[in-house]
């Protein structure tokens, strides 16, 4: 039986509630400065979630919502998302993008048990820096692998075959943490063993190959809610947890 080595996270949704009051708020204020009538509510940003990426997801909206429209350049993409990284950046220097409850304990107890951290997610590298800048540490993460640096975004498995060629790991040494079923496919698809923490947007999905689907890690003090999985009593995700959800998938 192979050790647990590693703990990979995702990051929008996984770590931080970043979507709706985050990446939606962002993009339509980067729709206005640009003189847009684009809205994006509550609503729709959860259809459009659908599609990963940024620049897809707008790319997306202009030919399933507005198909009247010409799609822009990818230049005139390209900054119109940069704007939206700046809106999105001014608002986790503000303090309006928290951690989601039982991150900083869980990432905390990994390190002091000595597991290896990374980060595997489609967002941009400065979302991510910033994020973890004003909430942890990017100093905990080995690897961090973020927005265009492989081919192909979730769902597919490419940025988490990245981290486990950069970290010299096998599949079986890690453990993922994803909060959506994109996410889960490209977890699954570099055939790691997937933990779910669902979010507004992602609790209907379907999470029916994750062997423990979570409404949040929990606290002593805060208990998760187990939606399904292989350990039903649980008042909240530790690192034991997770080792022992470890021996039984591997």
């Amino acid at each position: 039986m192979s050790q647990l080595r590693a703990l990979l996270f995702d990051v929008d949704g996984t770590l931080a509630d970043t979507e709706r009051d985050g990446h939606r708020v962002a993009f339509n204020q980067a729709f206005a400065e640009a003189g847009l009538d684009w809205n994006w509510s509550v609503e729709l940003y959860g259809k459009l979630l659908e599609v990963t990426g940024g620049k897809e997801r707008i790319r997306h909206y202009l030919k399933t919502y507005c198909p009247e429209l010409s799609i822009p350049s990818d230049d005139e993409i390209a900054g119109l998302h940069a704007t939206k990284t700046k809106y999105y950046l001014e608002l986790i220097a503000q303090g309006k993008v928290p951690l989601r409850p039982g991150v900083l304990r869980l990432i905390q107890e990994a390190r002091e048990a000595g597991l290896r951290l990374a980060i595997a997610t489609t967002t941009t590298m400065a979302n991510v820096t910033n994020l973890l800048d004003k909430t942890l540490d990017p100093s905990l993460f080995e690897a961090i692998a973020a927005g265009d640096i492989v081919p192909q975004k979730k769902p597919a498995p490419d940025i988490y075959n990245y981290i486990l060629k950069e970290m010299d790991l096998a599949p079986e040494e890690c453990m993922a943490f994803e909060d959506s079923h994109p996410g889960l496919r490209s977890s699954t698809g570099a055939n790691l063993t997937t933990i779910i923490t669902v979010n507004d947007y992602t609790k209907h999905q379907d999470f029916s190959s994750a062997p423990l689907v979570l409404n949040h890690f929990g606290e002593p003090d805060l208990p998760c809610t187990v939606l399904s999985g292989k350990i039903q009593d649980l008042k909240y995700l530790d690192l034991g947890t997770i080792q022992q959800l470890h021996a039984m998938c591997v």
